[in-house]
């Protein structure tokens, strides 16, 4: 016991000066980082929206908003944490703008480069965190700029999967496991960071707590999003209702070639990680198992449903920066600096290409978007019948179906442009509901913008019926149809 009181002064100090260290470190540190998020995302803010997908959640939050239900009177095959942020930011910045989720977006950013750093620091020293949070927010914009720079579901999930591994290094299973639930509430493919969360139970002794703290932290929240949506609808819509989504029939060398494109375009990006991260195969006994079980996963996650998007693949960086961060840490200086050097270069063109890359589908949205709030009014609902989303949200108008594209109905979600395609291929029962919905609230505008897609009116009979009935052809705007019901 006197032993222990001789011994109790020593231990505080040594506690406080850890304490003083680690502040020194990270006010030396956050500000680099803080500025290189924002560097990196300027691109994000030059665009009122860039992709489809930015458009979707937007005017979901909108329904949101107004009393819609997530799953019932809006749908989609994501779960809800994305769509409740951007209604929260909504709620608070108003809803003409993207720029609060930008914002937010690059808050993500950053703390998952936070987040690594603090891993790489613990394993490897200051300088492997410096080096990994800074790696990681060079090549986190590495890809088309549509898919890097977008406010989106791979940029929510990120931190949270980072975040996963940070509580298993640290053997709190518990948050780990509500880490992992978050990812997967994000988009269902950030569940695949469990997998390396369960590799690190199992090498630290795998004991009965550990498990069970794991398994309620992942669970837990997951119900809770179940029960605060529509439990059936949650589990229809993010699991059992996407077999056909799914599928890698019908569009196989289309689906191939944008696998390549992207494999290619991140490793342009990664051209100062990828040599470091070779040297990283020869040190797997030196702790780095599980970043390879974590890559490994996240690149089976990328390859999941076999569509091979270019924001699939930012969940494969923040284990590629770590275990080039694990690699440079024991190799000379200069090849550090050639590291960082590199990736610098690379990112400086990528946001250069976010800067100056055209967006064509942009400006027809919004020409579509004018065309349709000049012959409506605020009131009225409308139908888009396309892949654009967006129009709804530039227009303000609301849609006339739950179902805010026409991939939903027809299976063309993805891309997918062969024979999988059609009325018999959509989500099961959505034909039955759309028909309710323009019986029950028929559209004051239709807008055909299929463009000679696989899902056009001329090969949906359903469709073509609806427009048959009740609507008259009153003009177009490059190339979209527009049709207005009874000719008015």
């Amino acid at each position: 016991m006197l032993a222990g009181l001789l011994e109790s002064p020593r231990s505080v100090v040594t506690s406080v000066t850890s304490s003083v260290s680690d502040r020194g470190y990270w006010r030396r540190v956050l500000p680099v980082l803080t500025l290189l998020a924002c560097v990196t995302r300027v691109p994000s803010f030059v665009r009122p929206l860039w992709n489809p997908d930015e458009g979707y959640l937007a005017v979901q939050a909108r329904i949101l908003a107004h009393g819609g239900e997530l799953y019932e009177t809006v749908v989609d095959r994501k779960p809800p944490l994305v769509p409740w942020l951007y209604e929260a930011a909504f709620a608070v910045c108003g809803s003409d703008s993207l720029t609060p989720v930008r914002v937010l977006a690059v808050m993500a950013q950053l703390t998952t480069a936070v987040l690594l750093a603090s891993l790489a620091r613990r394993r490897w020293g200051g300088t492997a965190g410096r080096t990994a949070g800074v790696l990681y927010l060079l090549a986190s914009i590495g890809l088309n700029p549509e898919d890097a720079q977008a406010a989106t579901f791979e940029v929510f999930m990120l931190p949270c999967t980072a975040a996963a591994m940070w509580c298993a290094d640290r053997r709190r299973w518990g948050a780990a496991g509500c880490a992992v639930a978050c990812a997967l509430l994000v988009k269902q493919t950030g569940g695949a960071v469990l997998v390396p969360v369960v590799w690190m139970l199992w090498r630290s002794g795998c004991s009965r707590t550990g498990v069970a703290r794991l398994g309620v932290g992942v669970t837990a929240p997951v119900l809770c999003a179940a029960l605060l949506t529509d439990p059936a609808g949650f589990l229809f819509w993010t699991v059992t209702g996407s077999g056909a989504y799914a599928s890698f029939a019908g569009s196989e060398l289309h689906v191939l070639t944008r696998g390549l494109t992207n494999s290619v375009i991140l490793a342009v990006a990664c051209a100062g990680l990828i040599p470091p991260v070779v040297r990283v195969l020869r040190m797997a006994r030196a702790g780095s198992v599980e970043l390879w079980v974590w890559l490994a996963s996240s690149a089976g996650a990328v390859m999941l449903g076999f569509h091979f998007f270019g924001h699939y693949y930012l969940q494969l960086i923040p284990p590629i920066a770590l275990l080039a961060t694990a690699a440079l840490h024991v190799l000379p200086r200069e090849r550090l600096v050639r590291a960082v050097v590199t990736s610098a270069c690379c990112c400086t063109l990528f946001v250069a290409w976010g800067l100056l890359a055209p967006r064509s589908d942009l400006a027809h949205a919004t020409r579509l978007a004018d065309a349709v709030a000049r012959r409506t009014d605020p009131g009225d609902r409308v139908l888009v019948w396309g892949m654009h989303p967006e129009t709804y949200w530039l227009a303000d108008r609301a849609p006339a179906s739950r179902y805010l594209t026409a991939g939903l109905l027809t299976n063309y979600s993805g891309g997918r442009n062969g024979p999988q395609v059609g009325e018999k291929y959509g989500v099961t029962g959505a034909w039955s509901v759309f028909r309710g919905e323009m019986a029950a609230r028929p559209p004051v505008l239709v807008v055909d913008d299929s463009d000679d897609k696989p899902y056009g009116p001329e090969r949906v009979a359903s469709l073509r019926r609806l427009l048959a009935v009740g609507y008259e052809v009153v003009g177009e705007v490059d190339g979209a149809v527009m049709y207005v019901r009874g000719g008015g």
